[in-house]
This record gives C-alpha cells, structure tokens and sequence, in this order.
C-alpha cells in the first residue's frame, strides 16, 4: 500500500455565531483581535483538513487546528510534505511522523504551524490505517479503556455573570457534570462569576477556569487559594505558557490542579514542565499535535502520575473523532473538551454525525476515525477553491 495523491482544503465557514460570543457579521473583516485575551480570533470557523489517496483507493483524513490563516498548514502539507509523503507506506506513522518533524529541524522550525501540518497528516494516516484492517483507530492504538469519554462544556459565552449562570443551568439541565469557565477578568471578577455558578449548579457539577494566561505568579496563587473553597477542579492557563517556572511555584502554593498544554505541540515542549513539577493535567491538542504525538505525550505524563485532558477548541469533523479515540485509548484521560457552537458545525461538514449523550462523547465505532467528510459540502467553503 502507497500514497499517491495529497490534497489539502483550508476553510472558513460562517456559523450562526462566532466562536467565543463575538460577532460573525460578514461585512466585518474576518480576523479581529480580543484585547482581554491579547490573541486573534475569526469571526468564521476555520480549519484545514487533508485528504491522503492509496494506490488501493483507501482514503484518509486529517485536520489540523487551524483557527486562523489555515491556507498557512494547507500550503505546508502541498509543497513541503506532499513530495515527502507520496510512494510511502502510510502504516509508517512513527517514521513519516520523525521525516516530517527532522524535514525543517535544523532550520528551527519545531513548533507552530510546522507541527500544525504534521498533525493533520499523521491523523490522516491513522485513519487509512485503521479502514486498512478494518478496526477503528483506538484499537489500533492498543485498545480502548472506555466506549466513550466524559466531556465539560466549555466558555459559556453569555455576557454577564446573569448570562452564564442561565448558560451553566441548561447545561446542567442537559446531563452535562462538568463545566468551564473562560475567565482572566482579574481576581474578584473571577470569583464572583465562579462563586454564583457554583451556587447556580451545585456540589455535584465540576467546575474548571481557564484563565488565558493573564495573571502573574502572585495574583494566580491570590486567585487560586480563593478558589479552593469553591472546589475548582482544575486551573487551566494561569501564567504566559513561556513560564515555566511561575507555573512550579503556583503549583507548590495551591491545592488545584493545573493544567496546561494548548500552546505546546510536541512532548519536547511537555518536559521542562513534567520535570519541573509545574503542571497537574496536560492538555494538547490532537489538532495541533497529531495522534502519534499524542500518545505519546499521554504515556510520558502516565508515568509521572499525571493526567491528560486533550484540548479541543476550534477543530471540526476530524479533528473531534481523532481525540475521542486517543482519549480513550491512554488510561489517564481525565475529561475531554466540548464546544457546542464548534459541534454543531463539525457536524454539518459530516456525512454522519458524532454524538454526544449527557455529557460523553461516543466512541465511533467505524474503521479509521469512524467519520466520513463530505467533500461536496467542504468544497463549499474552501478558500479560493474555484482557483485551486
């Protein structure tokens, strides 16, 4: 079995509502930045999937986490890996995984959009793997510990602390057992959105705060020790993701976890943080990091007692399926991402929708990822597909 054809599709699809509660008015530009978060974000959903081809007619797909310029890990795959990739074996995940990464190494390139790219190939090579024998992707990866994972809804994007408690009440009400915040307003804010949410759903509902990196060391250990009375699950993103050691010293003053993980895109970056005992639950992203990678990281963090609880914001179709099933094949998944908004429009680029049932995913049971793309409804939204 050989791969002859690599085809990329960056997209961008409007939805009813843009990620987060911003506005997706068309005649707004597309990219816009969000000052609490210092970051850029879309006004559309925007991904980048790949299609790999066999010479046995096997189909595989990958995406990778491309929220914003998506065209950039599109024109990666086409002009650097594509030429790297056709006439190999696709079962070669380890050695196409190693090629690629090593492909621009002594450049610097070890990270961002270079490792964005290998993600969504690697993705796509399990799944060719998986359709090959005929077995879904986590038995391939050894097995899966469970038929499904348990998921927290994430951002509720309401304005006002009114808003998101209406938001986390629903929820609840839908058979959700986990929420998180998507907080950073600084300490009393925080506190108060978190304590009338906490009141609004109770003791049996775990709560979690991501916190976007505002905070110094001094005001994350004020915030968190705050926290502790209201049973925070976890404290996700509370210093610059370059400080490592603030992330060590907050971990030694606080009785809740932390977590980090989504700038991070390969078990290299992982480490200082393992080693400086800086981190409680690492969260990388399948999108951002591939599936190979992704186990890996998982058995690196199992073997220093540490959880992993995939990131998964923006990523459709794909994406979603790949992290289920590596969520459900490393023992020491702790709870995996949803977005509802996000959900809903992975679906739709689907020929059969994944599901989620009070709070838990579903493990997809077909071969590969489980998923089918509907590549008459992506071509729909492909950038500049009429001149590709």
């Amino acid at each position: 079995m050989k791969i002859t054809q690599v085809e990329c599709f960056p997209l961008k699809i409007k939805p009813k509502q843009a990620y987060l509660g911003g506005s997706a008015d068309v005649d707004a530009p597309d990219y816009y930045y969000r000052d609490e978060y210092r970051c850029v974000y879309s006004r559309k959903m925007e991904t980048s999937l790949v299609k790999i081809t066999t010479d046995n007619g096997l189909v595989g797909w990958g995406e990778a986490l491309a929220p914003v310029v998506p065209q950039v890990v599109s024109e990666i795959i086409k002009n650097l890996f594509a030429p790297l990739l056709i006439g190999e074996n696709p079962n070669k995940t380890n050695v196409l995984w190693s090629r690629m990464y090593d492909a621009m190494r002594d450049r610097g390139y070890l990270t961002g959009f270079m490792v964005d790219a290998i993600a969504a190939v690697d993705c796509a090579l399990w799944d060719i793997r998986g359709k090959a024998v005929g077995l879904p992707v986590s038995e391939l990866l050894g097995g899966a510990y469970r038929d499904g994972v348990d998921c927290y809804i994430s951002g509720l994007p309401a304005p006002g602390i009114a808003g998101r408690v209406e938001l986390a009440k629903s929820w609840k009400q839908k058979g959700f057992k986990a929420i998180k915040m998507a907080l950073g307003y600084g300490v009393d804010e925080d506190i108060a959105n978190l304590k009338a949410v906490r009141e609004a759903v109770g003791p049996e509902v775990q709560l979690f705060i991501d916190a976007h990196w505002n905070y110094s060391v001094s005001d994350a250990v004020r915030l968190a020790r705050r926290m502790e009375e209201l049973d925070i699950r976890f404290f996700e993103a509370p210093l610059l993701p370059e400080n490592v050691t603030g992330h060590a010293e907050l971990r030694s003053k606080t009785m809740i976890p932390i977590a980090i993980g989504e700038t991070e895109r390969t078990r290299f970056e992982f480490q200082p943080f393992i080693d400086k005992r800086a981190v409680d639950i690492v969260q990388p992203d399948v999108g951002r990091v591939g599936i190979t990678e992704t186990m890996r990281i998982g058995y690196q963090a199992e073997t220093h007692d540490i959880a992993i609880a995939p990131h998964l914001s923006v990523g459709l179709g794909p994406c979603i399926a790949a992290s289920i099933h590596v969520a459900c094949a490393l023992p020491n998944t702790k709870i995996l991402e949803f977005q509802p908004s996000v959900f809903e429009v992975a679906n739709s680029i689907l020929k059969a929708p994944i599901t989620v049932e009070a709070g838990r995913y579903h493990l997809p049971s077909g071969p590969g990822l489980g998923v089918e793309v509907d590549e008459e409804i992506i071509k729909q939204h492909v950038l500049d597909y009429k001149n590709a």
